[in-house]
């Protein structure tokens, strides 16, 4: 296994399932051989990442369709179209996914974050209790990754919160020690009457979580934020640290998806776009047209 390829045939899909049953040792030596960028920027003042990490925090759905990331084979085929794009850097995933991904040979040159808190799961009641369940910092420092992302979604109303920013700043102690990017997605909620969780996108809110985030551990000097676009983007002047914007859920629109995030792309802080689902299930099901589409809105933005 190896050699890149946008196409994940019966061949390679065998030979994944069979690398998977008999040579578990292949995954460190697939990390250990990867080709790894100079610097997350590559030459480039911009970072288009794709996000592969729902999964593991049990969030499945795209639209209607309930358990569209279920299906493993699929998810794979469509990552390998995405980042075959010139344009994309990277991407950002939790360890079963880079892991296949590294297998498949796809990661070379790549900028590759590893997901870190996925234990909040979707929809459990315990959500905001986010531990970390997937990479921490001394691993992404030894698979030679480039950096470790977390989830920080702020209640006020839920102690759950509180345990999620303590793992949080020490993580992002811990990363920069490795000199690691430390990725950090603040996202402000609260709980409607029936009890579910909302977020809150009003810009105080976003203003506030910003603030929070960027106050994290010993140091602020690798950590780089990540945030919905807000529909007022004078919240983006709350922070100096660099940002990347979230796809988030898809609305079924892929055009207007992209519309609201030109707004907040040409603010000076705001260094990219990380996307997951909205490219990887568009609804004409092209996702190599879906990614061009957002690589050349980011490259217009900058």
């Amino acid at each position: 296994m190896g050699e890149p390829t946008v196409q994940l045939t019966d061949e390679r899909w065998r030979e994944l399932l069979r690398v998977r049953a008999t040579d578990p040792a292949a995954v460190e030596r697939a990390y250990a051989k990867r080709v790894r960028r100079p610097n997350l920027l590559a030459g480039k003042e911009t970072l288009f990442l794709i996000a592969a990490d729902h999964p593991a925090r049990g969030a499945l759905g795209v639209g209607s369709d309930l358990t569209a990331m279920a299906d493993r084979r699929a998810l794979l085929g469509r990552l390998l179209i995405a980042l075959a794009h010139p344009d994309v850097d990277g991407v950002l995933g939790s360890p079963d996914v880079v892991e296949e991904l590294l297998l498949l040979g796809a990661l070379d040159d790549k900028v590759v974050i590893g997901s870190m808190n996925r234990g909040g799961l979707a929809g459990a009641e315990w959500e905001i209790d986010d531990r970390f369940t997937g990479y921490d910092a001394d691993s992404l420092a030894r698979f030679r990754l480039d950096g470790g992302k977390m989830l920080l979604r702020l209640v006020d109303s839920d102690a759950g919160t509180v345990p999620t920013l303590q793992a949080c700043a020490q993580a992002v102690s811990e990363l920069a020690a490795n000199g690691l990017m430390a990725m950090v997605e603040p996202l402000p909620y609260h709980r409607d009457d029936s009890g579910a969780l909302v977020m809150s996108k009003d810009a105080p809110s976003l203003s506030r979580a910003i603030t929070v985030a960027s106050g994290l551990g010993v140091t602020s000097a690798y950590t780089w934020l990540k945030i919905p676009a807000p529909q007022d983007v004078s919240v983006l002047d709350a922070t100096t640290l660099p940002v990347v914007v979230l796809g988030g859920a898809p609305s079924g629109d892929p055009v207007a998806d992209l519309a609201f995030w030109d707004g907040a792309l040409g603010h000076d802080v705001v260094r990219g776009l990380v996307v997951g689902r909205t490219l990887l299930y568009p609804p004409d099901g092209d996702v190599g047209a879906a990614v061009d589409v957002a690589a050349k809105m980011l490259k217009e933005a900058r």
